[in-house]
């Protein structure tokens, strides 16, 4: 499979325009409240009738401080002791979740997320994991994918070490930028030696996996800055790359209106990071995987992608397809069977819910046959830049060219412009077209060409 990167201005230029990232269909502007914890515990227990394999996600909402350029779900505090009333929560939730899953179903794939993970001590860290393995069958033999993301301000080697002794193997430090003007801006401010020790420490202890955040189009950048620290990046040779496109949305994200918009870079400037990033990390011996994600070519994301495994889900890009995720903690999102739903946002009303004993699911969807046709185009496209017309007729038991005339009808600009080939055997994106995926995707989402999502998406670029 040819996994290369072509940077076109002029075509980034005409199709730059806001869009879902994909990271589920239908998005989560579909989700709603008539979808609550009986729709989810019937959904959950039908699932036991497969046996397949787990996906945990944890949100641990809390940070020390502010990130300005942040849109994550968090709780700013220097209170520590908030992290223990939630964990008790968690806790009781890993209960009662872990009783409506057969215990046969182990857990392949384990995330925490925030916020911050690293927010919480050693201590709550190990008492996490051991809480979730009495209720869960945990991966012993090393082979489960376990990630954490980590704020290198909040981690040391012994932080390290403790997250490998829990079962931990793959982890993702939050870097952003290594510039000390733009982490000034952004309120981070956070030294290459604190970010590289724990690099350093992650390699002694043997994660088998270590992934490195960067944003693009922060305050003060220019690409000679950039290339600064992407330089310095590539220099120490992370598995994997997330180069994340700033997007300035401070009327949804309060957090973004400390950042002065004059000191942003030009949408010019923006794209000539994002060109120089591609060509630096091609050369480097990186491959595009998708959206904002590169990888070394003996990765497991490089590996599926070319073999045409690759999947994606709220986590990102993902091997492990055929688990039901199951999520835990103040809006964590989840995907068991053939739905998606989501826990209560605020945390009052999460931890009102886990007190009268009952799941925090608030709201989410269950899938048509539609939708789930239509997801299955989306993920085929989004993760491996082909659609195979006769894989989709053989799952779905349609003719491709009947079930989605309209859509088909809106590529040939596309391909004319060099993002694509189609022909009646499937659509192939091409290099020039896959800094554009999203754009392909939206061609076959059904709420956007109905005008039934809500607007508020990120620009593709």
């Amino acid at each position: 499979m040819d996994q290369s990167l072509v940077f076109d201005l002029d075509l980034i230029n005409k199709y730059d325009y806001s869009g879902p990232r994909y990271t589920s269909y239908p998005t989560a502007p579909q989700f709603h409240e008539a979808f609550g914890e009986t729709e989810y515990r019937q959904a959950a227990e039908a699932t036991n009738e497969s046996g397949g394999p787990l996906s945990l996600y944890f949100h641990i909402p809390f940070c020390d401080t502010i990130c300005f350029y942040c849109a994550c779900n968090k709780i700013a505090t220097k209170d520590r002791s908030m992290a223990a009333d939630y964990l008790d929560r968690v806790h009781k939730e890993i209960a009662m979740q872990g009783a409506i899953f057969d215990k046969s179903r182990v857990v392949e794939q384990l995330h925490w997320g925030g916020g911050t993970p690293t927010f919480i001590s050693h201590k709550e860290m190990q008492e996490l994991m051991r809480v979730t393995g009495e209720h869960f069958t945990l991966a012993d033999d090393d082979t489960g994918e376990y990630s954490i993301e980590i704020d290198p301000r909040e981690a040391t080697a012994e932080t390290i070490k403790t997250l490998r002794e829990v079962g931990f193997n793959r982890l993702s430090l939050g870097v952003q930028d290594l510039d000390d003007r733009v982490q000034k801006a952004v309120n981070r401010i956070q030294s290459e030696a604190e970010t590289m020790a724990v690099l350093e420490a992650a390699r002694d202890n043997g994660f088998r996996s270590v992934s490195i955040d960067l944003i693009y189009g922060l305050p003060f950048q220019t690409v000679e800055s950039f290339t600064k620290t992407l330089d310095r990046v590539i220099e120490v040779g992370p598995d994997r790359l997330s180069v994340f496109n700033y997007a300035h949305l401070p009327e949804l994200f309060k957090p973004q209106r400390r950042i002065n918009e004059d000191d942003l870079p030009a949408a010019q400037v923006k794209l000539d990071i994002l060109q120089m990033a591609g060509e630096h990390l091609t050369k480097a011996g990186y491959i595009y995987i998708g959206m904002d994600h590169f990888a070394r070519p003996d990765d497991e994301l490089a590996i599926a992608q070319r073999e045409g495994t690759l999947y994606r889900n709220f986590q990102g890009y993902s091997t492990h397809s055929d688990c039901d995720l199951v999520a835990m903690g103040v809006t964590s999102i989840g995907m068991v069977g053939n739905t998606y739903s989501q826990n209560e946002r605020g945390l009052d009303a999460y931890y009102g819910a886990i007190d009268n004993d009952k799941l925090a699911v608030f709201r989410g969807i269950e899938l048509t046959q539609d939708d789930l046709i239509r997801r299955d185009v989306i993920t085929r496209l989004i993760c491996n830049f082909v659609l195979d017309y006769a894989a989709i007729e053989q799952t779905w038991s349609i003719r491709f060219a009947d079930y989605f005339a309209d859509e088909l009808n809106r590529l040939p600009n596309m391909a004319a412009d060099g993002l694509l080939e189609m022909d009646d055997a499937g659509i192939r994106v091409l290099p020039r077209g896959r800094l554009l995926i999203r754009n392909v995707c939206m061609a076959f989402d059904r709420y956007l060409s109905a005008g039934l999502q809500q607007k508020n998406f990120s620009k593709v670029i």
